[in-house]
């Protein structure tokens, strides 16, 4: 005989309190109410029938590790968090309000130039897979149509849905918005986190999970000043939270399915990873030392390709670069400093041999 786990059974009797609704696809998705971390393989909406979002649940830090930032414990934490909004509503509607999103460019993403091929319903009756609109399309779709104006790419396109940790704050994958730790010379810890403060509120809004972190910070200005309320023990404590120009650079993209056009249009269609210290030292490496991990064959993604790069070089100097940077680093020092049409100088370590290669911007 089979015994349910304890959590399963509280999470089951949590669940009948909600209208449960699963979308299985990006096609048709309501862009102004469902605004999200679209490079998320699960998210959740906690709302009300008027479509007041109490909150949202799901976050990601890596590829390789993608459910470490979630868990059962927190998402049941984030349902009653959201049945207690539920009780106290309407009266706290308007610390709600800022969970909405604003108005988005296209009201569904089929608008989008390069999504025009999907219909708004899947081919069950053909190629179902060929049919879906995969959410992390939206992304970079918005990138696509940005490079096509000739428009910059701004650090909320660049840096979406920064995680707390771009603000030295670490935060408990277990628990509801529970503080595990504050970087010591951290935003976080500037502003006054500390460990096991629970973040009860960001700029006024309810705090259910670390996507509602992401929500504010999303859609936070740099520079900004944040003001965040904490349970710490039996008191509740108002910090202030700053943060500066370009506190969203910390932040890594690279695990992210969006970037993949970025690699397109200013690495060739290459992925790169920073070198392990131990490969470093072998070779006598300081400095910049990126491993060539992927290069694009085909079509638009044979860029680099062509340019004479192949998998297993070492890139040591990016346009002039030399000093230590990640694959995010450099993908932003593209966008911010280089065009189309540019090209890029670029020097490899192929073996034991030192080449210098010419990569051109799309």
């Amino acid at each position: 005989m089979q015994v349910a786990r304890p959590q399963n059974l509280k999470l089951k009797r949590l669940l009948n309190k909600f209208v449960c609704v699963r979308v299985v696809k990006g096609n048709s998705l309501n862009l102004e109410l469902f605004q999200f971390d679209y490079d998320l393989t699960f998210a959740a909406f906690f709302m009300n029938a008027d479509r007041t979002i109490y909150g949202r649940y799901g976050t990601r830090s890596s590829q390789e590790k993608p459910e470490s930032d979630i868990s059962m414990q927190s998402l049941l934490g984030a349902l009653e968090g959201a049945l207690e909004l539920h009780a106290d509503f309407p009266a706290n509607r308007k610390s709600l309000a800022g969970k909405q999103g604003g108005k988005p460019r296209f009201p569904n993403p089929e608008r989008y130039p390069t999504l025009k091929r999907y219909t708004p319903l899947l081919n069950y009756g053909g190629k179902v897979a060929q049919s879906c609109l995969h959410c992390h399309m939206i992304n970079a779709a918005e990138i696509e149509l940005l490079r096509s104006k000739k428009a910059p790419l701004p650090d909320k396109i660049l840096y979406p849905w920064p995680l707390p940790g771009a603000l030295g704050l670490q935060l408990s994958p277990a628990e509801r918005a529970l503080v595990v730790n504050a970087a010591p010379a951290s935003a976080a810890h500037e502003a006054g986190f500390r460990h096991g403060d629970r973040i009860l509120s960001l700029e006024g809004q309810p705090i259910l999970s670390t996507a509602d972190i992401q929500w504010v910070l999303h859609n936070a200005p740099a520079p900004a000043r944040l003001t965040a309320v904490v349970k710490r023990a039996e008191k509740t404590i108002r910090l202030k939270l700053e943060l500066d120009a370009d506190w969203r650079k910390s932040t890594d993209i690279s695990w992210r399915g969006s970037t993949w056009p970025l690699r397109r249009m200013g690495f060739g269609a290459m992925r790169l990873e920073d070198a392990w210290d131990g490969d470093r030292k072998k070779r006598g490496l300081e400095g910049m030392a990126l491993w060539v991990r992927h290069v694009g064959q085909y079509g638009i993604h044979r860029t680099a390709k062509d340019a004479g790069f192949r998998k297993g070089d070492i890139v040591i100097e990016f346009d002039g670069i030399r000093e230590r940077l990640t694959e995010s680093e450099l993908l932003v020092h593209i966008f911010r400093k280089r065009k189309a049409g540019d090209l890029v100088p670029v020097k490899i370590l192929r073996g034991d041999k030192r080449m210098s290669l010419r990569l051109p911007v799309r």
